[in-house]
């Protein structure tokens, strides 16, 4: 993790099949997908290049909503979202922000740890999933 609290892993895969394994994962765990923001066909459309870029915009009011009841500023950064980007070396990578640092830039009190906790390993299984990453 950054000092912004974002998570990047490589991915094994290429920008396609990463963004399909993710989203059939979403799909598979009864995650509603809001969006899928294709940044690149934006860039596109006005005639500027950008390498593959497509953010994923997810969640579940269940697990989400306790925290915005604990703090109604979280719901700038929720949903969850996923960065799917290649790089300039060719090199596809997920990145993600980590559920506690969201938590501590909202001031989320002690008792929502477990919550936090589940959030953060519940993404961290999706990213790994989607990228092949150990």
């Amino acid at each position: 993790m950054d000092e912004n609290g974002l998570f990047t892993l490589n991915s094994a895969h290429d920008f396609a099949t990463t963004l399909e394994r993710l989203t059939a994962a979403l799909a598979a765990k009864g995650i509603t997908l809001f969006a899928c923001i294709d940044h690149a066909g934006g860039a596109a459309g006005v005639g500027l290049p950008l390498r593959p870029t497509t953010v994923v915009v997810f969640g579940n009011p269940a697990a989400g909503t306790p925290l915005m009841q604990a703090a109604q500023t979280v719901g700038i950064d929720l949903p969850l979202k996923a960065l799917i980007w290649q790089g300039a070396d060719g090199t596809v990578r997920l990145s993600y922000n980590d559920p506690a640092w969201i938590a501590a830039r909202h001031q989320l009190g002690g008792e929502l740890q477990q919550a936090v906790a589940a959030l953060a390993a519940g993404l961290s299984a999706l990213a790994r999933h989607a990228t092949g990453a150990p």
